[in-house]
């Protein structure tokens, strides 16, 4: 990818973008009398401009049709999860049977968990990555200790070699490997939320099988940023929140995956609940649980309508736009991005992200090198200047120029605003 640091450049490939118009598409938050640059996706995605609509159809059926609307509304209630199967399939690489929206995320990963987590004498360790997110850790955690373990000799934590940002791939399946009969469990992100690093899920689930355990992931960062290929990697669950890349609301409605295999594995131990009863006979009220087949019957409860409107908008746009076509986009914006720190502020800025394209989203995560005591004041400042970017514990700024809304103008402009910061912060 051939790039310039300048203007009228980054306009240029603006004006050639097939995906420039979907921007119009979001809510861009102002700033004095223009737009924001908005470049932190990778928190709290922007809202569809068809959100409100979908949202208010759902309030003008729950006041005409009260509870007539689970089956009379425009989008009958009490299939209404069933909507978002294809779409959602499509997204993650899988079959409709194999994905639900339901809960968030830490709370079907502890469903998962109950399933999928089965520790034994021998078996009981969970492999995670050292930095993992802070809810991630309090699950398997307390999971283990739930089935009368302690985490200080089950819980398995993978730290980079020195001098390394990421963990490398080699490592973490050569650590798979010695671990073998000990370890009952690989538990990793698709992207790790601090890093921006993605991991090779294909190549762990595989390496995670051969030695008998089972492979899960934390999809937080990967779904609606990377192209995912769930079924065929062979991944037994995985896990992930709405609200980031995904753009639907602040604690949206979750999603999870569970792998076809598993679909008819009712002795499977599960917490349960009536939702996840076999739709046929739900409504007779019988005292034994019969879990629906797939992913649907690890549901506990019906689905919270008003909180899972907003992801039928943003659904409905990814699939028009296509994730082959935004990882196309993604990596020319955040390549672009790279480049314009390198070019201009090289001896400032540490990018601490994979340099590898296949390794990572559309996140960048920096350092700032030599002020690094006066790191999370020069974000401050550099919000001040109408940047909304992201910063976390202890010196990271992350950056996500996300293909569905950002642009190369917005990503020239962040470079300029940080330069301009950097320069008076000396």
């Amino acid at each position: 990818m051939s790039f310039r640091p300048a203007a009228d450049f980054a306009a240029e490939l603006d004006r050639s973008d097939p995906l420039a118009s979907y921007r119009r598409q979001f809510h861009i938050p102002r700033y004095r009398d223009g737009e924001e640059i908005y470049l932190c996706g990778n928190s709290l995605g922007l809202q569809p401009k068809t959100t409100e609509r979908y949202v208010r159809e759902e309030l003008e059926d729950w006041a005409r049709l009260a509870v007539k609307g689970h089956f009379a509304g425009r989008r009958p209630w009490m299939p209404y999860h069933e909507l978002f199967s294809e779409r959602t399939a499509r997204l993650v690489g899988a079959g409709p049977q194999e994905v639900v929206n339901m809960n968030s995320l830490t709370v079907n990963l502890h469903l998962m968990l109950v399933s999928f987590y089965r520790p034994t004498a021998t078996r009981h360790r969970i492999l995670i990555e050292g930095s993992a997110f802070p809810s991630d850790r309090y699950a398997a955690n307390s999971q283990i200790r739930f089935h009368g373990f302690d985490p200080d000799t089950s819980l398995l934590e993978l730290a980079p070699s020195a001098g390394h940002g990421g963990l490398d791939m080699d490592e973490v399946e050569a650590v798979i490997r010695s671990e073998g009969e000990r370890l009952a469990l690989v538990l990793l992100p698709g992207v790790q939320y601090y890093s921006g690093q993605a991991f090779d899920m294909e190549r762990l689930t595989h390496a995670a099988h051969a030695v008998g355990a089972v492979a899960g992931f934390d999809l937080a960062h990967a779904t609606g940023n990377l192209p995912l290929q769930l079924h065929d990697w062979d991944v037994d669950f995985a896990v992930w929140c709405n609200y980031k890349y995904m753009n639907a609301g602040p604690g949206a409605v979750a999603g999870c995956f569970v792998h076809a295999r598993h679909a008819h594995t009712f002795a499977l131990p599960r917490f349960a609940g009536w939702w996840g009863h076999d739709k046929a006979t739900r409504f007779r009220m019988q005292p034994e649980f019969a879990p629906m087949p797939g992913a649907e019957g690890w549901q506990v409860s019906n689905p919270p309508i008003l909180a899972l409107a907003p992801l039928l908008a943003s659904l409905e746009i990814f699939d028009a736009a296509g994730m082959a076509r935004l990882r196309e986009k993604s990596l020319r914006l955040t390549g672009y991005l790279e480049f314009l720190l390198d070019e201009r502020l090289a001896e400032a800025v540490e990018i601490i992200t994979s340099r590898n394209p296949a390794e990572r989203g559309c996140q960048l995560s920096l350092r700032i090198t030599g002020t690094r005591s006066r790191a999370r004041e020069i974000f401050t400042r550099l919000e001040q200047t109408g940047v909304t970017a992201d910063w976390r514990e202890p010196d990271v700024l992350r950056v996500a120029p996300v293909p569905l809304y950002n642009t190369y103008t917005d990503v020239f402009q962040f470079v300029e605003k940080l330069a301009q910061v950097l320069s008076t912060a000396c």
